[in-house]
């Protein structure tokens, strides 16, 4: 999974959100409902102890206090319903006093004693580590004067209880609706984000060679319905241009070639003369090479448009590559010969391909050319062909000089030069590697090179084999 593309990111985005969204909603719940719960055992606590002053303790002179303690007893049943009463007079002597409650949950005599008779109040006592009681003080006057103080209260393991339950439900819910949302966030990224999946993919397959092809336009409007319609327009402005420079360049190549031609034809003629000073035959020999070096650029040049507009490969036909390059390196021996350059050539098996079997025997010709040229005296150029994972790799290695990492990225451009002194002096004019690889995209392959300083160069093509012939021959 790519932590990097929008649709992880909206997804945990949106997630984490969620997750905090609820987390807070959470706390909002937990802390409002426990407020709630203990405001509202505090509001009962002291309506029941109004009662008990207002029912029992307004007669006491009359009724007597056995009576009120009765009454509470009776009614109020503090032990069963486990609560705590406690009715004190203004000396701090005590009326009643609740007893334990049957489930055993606290002790009243562990209960402080409260020393303030005159204002109400609400206090929480802790009397052990599991029992903590709500307690709410009421002072009392009755009619003929006497003071009292009720006091009421209950254990807050009910509201606690409530709360572990909430909390409980929110730890097991959360992570449940967080992955439920989670889920359904990426499938719902995925299906929105689709028709941008399929323009990528889209995208990658056009090239200068098929820019005839659009992009798939999401009709789903929205942005991406904007975004692949406003990509479709630029790739056909893209295609003009291309178009253009493409018919410039073709139409400038093939202009160029007939004057070129004529000029070569009068200074040869002029060369032939006898009564040509010296100094001025060499100017017309150099001129003579210059044009000539001239005629080969534009030549090249056509033949890079051509290419670039999928009109040179003219003939397409099922041949053996291995072959073809082994009569192709046996014609080009003489030349290594010359330079004392040994030639080895591994093309021992069949590799059956698709294409243009001239315009490929023009990028053996080419590779081997440039080994042979750039191999030192005594050196070594090896090619070799084989069919590898349903490819056909051709390669050609020399032990001359080696191409300088900076350069390695630019080396198929056009009119690009290593040593431009050198390849001046050798008649390159640096378009020769850019004709390789317009041959090889033309059938639908690629070429690299790799270089180690003081070891050589490499360049491997690799072209789609006929019939998706994959042995491996070595």
């Amino acid at each position: 999974m790519n932590t990097r593309s929008i649709r992880f990111r909206l997804t945990v985005w949106y997630a984490g959100l969620l997750a905090g969204l609820l987390i807070l909603f959470g706390v909002s719940i937990y802390i409002g409902l426990g407020h709630y719960l203990r405001s509202h055992l505090t509001d009962s606590l002291t309506k029941e102890a109004g009662q008990i002053g207002e029912t029992l303790l307004v007669n006491v002179s009359v009724s007597g206090e056995e009576y009120v303690a009765d009454e509470i007893k009776e009614h109020l049943a503090p032990e069963i319903n486990g609560i705590f009463i406690r009715v004190t007079r203004a000396n701090g002597s005590t009326l009643y006093e609740s007893s334990p409650p049957r489930d055993g949950s606290f002790d009243p005599g562990k209960v402080t004693a409260r020393g303030d008779q005159t204002q109400a109040s609400t206090r929480v006592e802790q009397l052990s580590a599991e029992a903590e009681l709500m307690i709410c003080a009421v002072p009392f006057t009755t009619r003929e004067g006497s003071r009292f103080l009720i006091e009421t209260g209950a254990p807050l393991r009910q509201s606690e209880s409530v709360l572990h339950g909430l909390l409980l439900t929110f730890a097991v819910g959360l992570p449940i609706v967080v992955a439920v949302a989670i889920a359904g966030g990426y499938v719902l990224m995925t299906r929105a984000l689709k028709p941008v999946g399929e323009i990528t993919r889209r995208a990658e397959q056009i090239s200068s060679r098929n820019l005839s092809e659009r992009l798939p336009e999401a009709m789903t409007g929205d942005e991406l319905e904007g975004l692949s319609i406003a990509l479709n327009r630029m790739i056909a402005r893209i295609e003009h241009s291309f178009r253009h420079v493409n018919r410039f360049t073709a139409d400038a190549s093939h202009e160029l070639r007939t004057p070129l031609t004529v000029l070569r034809g009068e200074l040869e003629a002029l060369a032939q003369r006898q009564d040509i000073p010296t100094d001025a035959r060499e100017t017309i020999e150099s001129t003579l090479e210059e044009s000539e070096r001239l005629s080969k650029i534009v030549e090249s040049l056509l033949a890079i448009s051509r290419l670039d507009a999928g009109e040179a490969l003219m003939a397409r036909e099922r041949f053996d590559l291995a072959e073809l390059v082994a009569d192709t390196v046996e014609q080009m021996r003489l030349l290594a010969e010359d330079k004392r350059i040994t030639l080895c050539c591994a093309a021992g098996d069949a590799v059956q391909v698709q294409g243009d079997p001239g315009r490929l025997k023009q990028v053996v010709v080419n590779l081997t050319d440039n080994a042979i040229k750039y191999t030192n005296e005594g050196g070594q150029v090896d090619i070799r062909v084989a069919a590898v994972d349903g490819k056909a790799l051709l390669e050609v290695s020399d032990s001359g000089v080696s191409i300088p990492t900076e350069a390695l990225p630019h080396v198929f451009e056009r009119f690009y030069r290593v040593d431009k002194a050198r390849s001046r002096q050798m008649g390159g004019a640096g378009l020769g590697l850019s004709i390789v690889k317009s041959i090889c995209e033309a059938h639908r392959g690629r070429i690299t090179v790799e270089s180690t300083e003081g070891k050589g160069s490499r360049f491997t093509v690799e072209l789609p084999l006929d019939n998706a012939e994959g042995v491996r021959h070595e």
